[in-house]
């Protein structure tokens, strides 16, 4: 029997590449890689054209769908982006902003309210610190990828068609941002913006040995119309991501990395992290995938809270320990 073929819309990772250029295979699967970036339109184009048989996706996004009995789409848990959001808070250095408790009352920019960064940005302040989304006034700089009803309280306004995130903070109009990249100024060398926690790689390691939560952005999906006629394909997927991740970082120990560092990177990422520094499957990743569930709920983005297992194909819940 011919092999299915499959289009995978993707970013063009490091831990997903041995998957893409064909080093590693799966059986009765023709995998045809759609590297695109910025992700967000991977997410747009799915969303609303179910342009590839299974994609990147953002967590949040797939959690407001499902709660809005959109099931179109079934998970696996392979998660190609994630990232500690402590290091992407920025803040004006004219604000008074020297701990999170005094972001309350202040104006924040965001790209959009229902990503994921902001999903786990939100739930930090709020279970760390006690700032609740309520308690800031947040400036959006892009409608949302997906519709969402503004939970109660929150004041979200939208920046001018003519102004930037960028230009706002620098012209004192913004107090803070929590973004995905490091803002215009700071990249200058500004004094002007600074991070909100300077000791940023410190706190990210001990919020960690806290609560055991390595922030998720992005999961696969795949078209439920396809797993139903072949559910086998959501175990084997996830798999072949699982292999050409390991390869990857078999690349890392060998120090095979533009990056100078790496190996001591490595090192200690493994020391806080445990050997696996990028876990995939469920049962590997409950406090935070957990951690998700809870916070679209309580920010009022889906109206129940889900349990973990409701988001991922059945067939693959047992995978990886």
């Amino acid at each position: 029997m011919a092999n299915r073929t499959m289009t995978i819309g993707l970013r063009d990772y490091d831990h997903t590449r041995a998957l893409a250029d064909g080093r590693v295979k799966i059986d009765g699967l023709d995998l045809k890689f759609v590297n695109i970036s910025p992700p967000s339109q991977i997410f747009l184009r799915m969303l609303h054209d179910e342009e590839f048989d299974a994609s990147e996706m953002s967590l949040s996004n797939y959690m407001i769908a499902l709660g809005a009995d959109d099931r179109r789409f079934v998970a696996i848990p392979v998660f190609p982006s994630r990232v500690f959001r402590h290091s992407y808070i920025w803040t004006n250095s004219r604000a008074s902003i020297e701990k999170p408790q005094d972001l309350r009352g202040k104006k924040v920019g965001i790209a959009d309210y229902s990503m994921t960064a902001l999903l786990f940005v939100r739930g930090l302040l709020q279970h760390e610190y006690g700032v609740s989304p309520q308690d800031i006034h947040w400036f959006r700089r892009r409608s949302e990828h997906i519709s969402i009803e503004i939970p109660a309280g929150i004041r979200i306004d939208s920046i001018g068609k003519d102004e930037s995130l960028d230009g706002l903070i620098e012209e004192g109009k913004l107090d803070a941002l929590a973004v995905t990249q490091p803002p215009r100024a700071f990249l200058q060398g500004s004094p002007l913006l600074k991070r909100l926690f300077p000791d940023c790689r410190t706190v990210e390691t001990e919020y960690y040995r806290k609560t055991k939560i390595f922030p998720i952005m992005h999961m696969v999906v795949i078209r439920r119309a396809i797993y139903e006629q072949e559910p086998s394909i959501a175990a084997r997927l996830t798999e072949g991501f699982e292999a050409a991740k390991h390869l990857a970082f078999e690349a890392y120990e060998e120090g095979l990395s533009s990056l100078p560092w790496t190996n001591l990177d490595l090192e200690y990422a493994r020391a806080a992290l445990g050997n696996d520094v990028w876990p995939y499957g469920v049962r590997k990743n409950l406090p935070t995938l957990e951690a998700a569930a809870l916070y679209s709920y309580e920010q009022g983005l889906t109206k129940r809270q889900f349990a973990v297992d409701e988001l991922f194909a059945k067939e693959t819940l047992g995978l990886f320990g």
